[in-house]
């Protein structure tokens, strides 16, 4: 009788790879990006290369599996989860361009921008009600490409897209607003881990505000002062709101635990980092120094926050492979 093809612990753990795996490129590039704004360079390049390493390696599997496995690509892109791989690229690319790389920031943009409205469109379609914190997502995403749009727009004095990136904010905001209704509160309580993302969109819309405001300069006239005064409002009341999730977000984690891995708390760190780094941008954006303070806190909490979640994925990893030995040697 022929024998089975054999196949490797880390072959058969990456096929069962759900595409919420995104989240931690997500997670890790948005560490990077904080702590790069609280001035801790070498960790933020270190962090920066685990998330490169990874968004490359989900980046050939998204291919892989569109050549080789249609159906399942097919089945996958109509989850809200799908739209991590937007939002990892878009996070991806503001740090990239933090550190000068203007093209390749431009490519990632690009990117991002032709996967967004078909993933986008195939997502909302099949939005109910009673959703996880996944449903946020396509927020998420438009609020990359918006936080993308306008740190590139003022990296490369282009006015156009600064003023494509504002609309694609609001736009992030109109979705969020639909977003809710479908929102199953009981995930504060139940959730696996996504259901941070409900603040996470909050977060990132803060973040891209920031990046709108700083985009405008003596060089780059975007808006004028009335313009200006909206968007620093409602920059503000969204990291407000944003705080204010996180409260009841982290109140929820201490009455209801929830000490077990799952991939999905890798979307409870990204909103950790992001409220963060939204902190520290918008500090500088409308000149409010004492914001650093609290947010390079809520720096270290999301650092500590990845470090156990990725304490608990190697475990997840060899956990099976340990079973697998041990029931070959039965």
């Amino acid at each position: 009788m022929p024998r089975a093809p054999r196949i490797s612990p880390l072959r058969a753990w990456w096929a069962q790879r759900p595409p919420a795996t995104g989240a931690a490129v997500m997670a890790t590039g948005i560490v990077s990006v904080g702590l790069d704004l609280a001035g801790y360079e070498v960790l933020s390049r270190i962090s920066l290369v685990v998330a490169c390493v990874a968004w490359v390696a989900l980046a050939a599997d998204f291919v892989v599996r569109l050549v080789r496995e249609r159906e399942r690509w097919v089945r996958e892109a109509g989850t809200p989860a799908a739209l991590t791989a937007i939002a990892a690229t878009t996070v991806l690319g503001a740090r990239l361009s933090a550190l000068g790389w203007q093209t390749l920031a431009e490519a990632l943009l690009a990117l991002a921008a032709v996967l967004w409205p078909g993933l986008l469109f195939v997502v909302v379609r099949h939005w109910r009600r009673r959703m996880t914190g996944a449903v946020f997502l396509g927020c998420v995403a438009t609020q990359g490409l918006a936080m993308l749009g306008a740190t590139l727009a003022a990296a490369e004095t282009a006015a156009w897209l600064a003023r494509v990136a504002l609309v694609l904010f609001w736009l992030g905001l109109v979705l969020y607003g639909l977003a809710l209704p479908r929102f199953d509160l009981r995930q504060v309580a139940e959730g696996a881990g996504d259901h941070w993302v409900a603040g996470s969109g909050l977060a990132i819309s803060a973040l891209a505000g920031s990046k709108l405001i700083a985009a405008d300069s003596a060089r780059l006239y975007l808006w004028n002062d009335d313009d200006s005064d909206v968007l620093r409002t409602v920059t503000v009341a969204l990291l407000v709101l944003d705080l204010v999730w996180y409260a009841v977000l982290l109140f929820a984690e201490a009455r209801w635990p929830r000490p077990r891995y799952d991939v999905r708390r890798w979307a409870t760190v990204f909103p950790m980092g992001m409220t963060a780094a939204a902190m520290l941008s918008v500090a500088a954006a409308v000149d409010v120094p004492w914001l650093k303070g609290p947010g390079q806190a809520l720096l270290w909490i999301a650092v500590a926050a990845w470090l156990a979640v990725a304490v608990g994925a190697v475990r997840s990893y060899t956990a099976p492979r340990t079973a697998v030995t041990s029931t070959a040697r039965r």
